[in-house]
């Protein structure tokens, strides 16, 4: 007699200014795909009307899409303690029959049901760099997870050093379970794309590095540039790709003062701002880039990084645990706070060989992902 398929529910609720957290559903359904058909779940994805352009993304055989319509925070808190119900997924819970729903960030009363209810949150940055928040922001953050924490029994992390901070900053249950999961990129196809033509249309050098990362203060992006700066007073010239959305306001101070590094040392032929652009085309790029730069000051699980191991490409990585966690001796490591440093590593960087094999097997290793999510809902 053939097994049960299991059917679990995804929440996809984010921000459509959070690339990250959106790359991070399209993937986690995508794969799934990788599974024996037998271990493959049965997936209903609840999908904000502003985040469904993003779902033709998705190919998935036991895929139903259902367009939600979620309630806004504090609305959503306020009718949850009034009723004594999770005003964002108690309609859920009534009109389908799940074996589990994930990821859930808003967790303000205990809910009772067969269904397993699974939490997650990508990191706690603002215990580490609260000035990159508003005050209102930060009590905020910290609110929702001591919600989560209290009301529910199942948390995931994105990485070892992510549940470590739980631990580190909030009282943790005896009987809250943490699991750990390691986001890992699905590739996409590049069909019949030519590289040289994709190079042409964005101007791009022959040579060149590649920075994905949107303009956050916590991105460091300023050390990058203070890194070639120094290798161009040695004569040392090299070229940076730049992907990535931009701050609201270009007058912000952190993305200013970026800007003004450029200008004021001229720094304009050596770099390419190309801004968000296709992620097929991004990932392209990273493909054929002597290396992807990760400087950030913090990070739960870098989707960039993940997106250089699927491709095998060359990691320069800012020496925060996380980096270190997800990279191990692959990776090639710097002080995020030291320009110098990273000057010395790009000084004599080797040559790319597209060839070379950094990390573990591709399909392994999707696969490996896949069945560390769906053990978690057994």
């Amino acid at each position: 007699m053939a097994q049960k398929r299991s059917k679990l529910g995804i929440v996809f609720n984010f921000s459509s200014n959070w690339m990250g957290g959106i790359i991070y559903i399209l993937n986690l359904i995508r794969i799934l795909d990788f599974l024996e058909d037998e271990e493959k779940p049965e997936i209903t994805l609840f999908c904000r009307k502003e985040l469904l352009e993003f779902t033709d993304k998705i190919y998935y055989p036991y895929l139903t899409l259902v367009e939600w319509s979620f309630p806004p925070a504090y609305l959503g808190y306020f009718l949850s303690w009034i009723t004594r119900k999770n005003i964002f997924i108690n309609r859920i819970l009534e009109s389908y029959d799940l074996d589990g729903l994930y990821p859930l960030h808003d967790y303000p009363v205990r809910t009772h049901t067969k269904t397993k209810l699974v939490c997650w949150y990508a990191d706690l940055q603002q215990e580490y760099y609260p000035e990159f928040f508003t005050r209102r922001r930060i009590i905020e953050r910290r609110a929702r997870i001591r919600f989560m924490l209290r009301n529910s029994n199942d948390l995931v992390a994105s990485s070892q050093a992510v549940a470590d901070d739980f631990v580190k900053f909030f009282s943790i249950r005896d009987s809250m379970k943490i699991h750990i999961f390691h986001f890992a990129s699905v590739l996409d196809d590049f069909g019949s794309i030519s590289f040289e033509d994709l190079r042409h249309n964005y101007k791009v050098p022959l040579q060149y590095f590649m920075v994905s990362n949107q303009f956050h203060p916590h991105k460091n992006h300023k050390v990058l540039l203070e890194a070639m700066v120094i290798l161009k007073a040695k004569g040392i010239v090299l070229n940076y790709v730049f992907t990535g959305r931009f701050a609201n306001a270009t007058h912000t101070p952190s993305l200013k003062e970026i800007l003004q590094i450029v200008e004021d040392n001229s720094l304009q032929s050596q770099i390419r701002f190309l801004g968000v652009i296709p992620r097929v085309d991004q990932l392209l790029l990273m493909k054929h880039s002597q290396a992807v730069l990760q400087p950030t000051l913090f990070e739960g699980w870098s989707t960039v990084i993940e997106d250089a191991i699927s491709l095998q490409v060359p990691v320069i990585a800012s020496n925060i645990p996380v980096n270190i966690e997800q990279l191990g001796k692959d990776g090639v490591y710097f002080n995020p706070h030291n320009p110098s440093d990273l000057a010395a590593i790009l000084f004599d960087f080797p040559q790319r060989n597209l060839e070379d094999i950094f990390y573990e097997k591709y399909e392994q290793r999707i696969m490996n992902a896949a069945k560390a999510f769906v053990k978690i809902f057994t």
